[in-house]
């Protein structure tokens, strides 16, 4: 059964935030095409939600899945849904970014 995956304010802020460095970095098409791979792998969870690794240690039911080594996705499985918690980026520390903005 698939479920809808629904992007958390915090989530969308800091996929915003990463489209912006990467855009100043490297340029607009390489961010769009990167957010582009974030977004379908948040989407993808739809139908495979429980292939993260679960961080129940942070967060009840928290789960994580790594993008092409780089990005952190952070997510909560819920009845009918995914819910996209976080977007981390490069190594940014997801226990201290979790609870900094709650």
């Amino acid at each position: 059964m698939s479920r809808k995956v629904v992007f958390l304010r915090r989530a969308e802020n800091q996929m915003a935030d990463l489209g912006y460095y990467i855009a100043m970095e490297a340029g607009l098409a390489i961010a769009n095409g990167y957010l582009d791979r974030i977004y379908a792998m948040c989407m993808s969870l739809a139908d495979f939600p429980e292939r993260g690794r679960s961080r129940e240690d942070i967060l009840s039911g928290l789960r994580t899945i790594t993008m092409e080594r780089r990005v952190t996705i952070a997510y909560r499985l819920r009845k009918q849904r995914v819910e996209i918690v976080g977007v981390l980026y490069a190594g940014q520390e997801l226990r201290r970014t979790l609870r900094k903005r709650k």
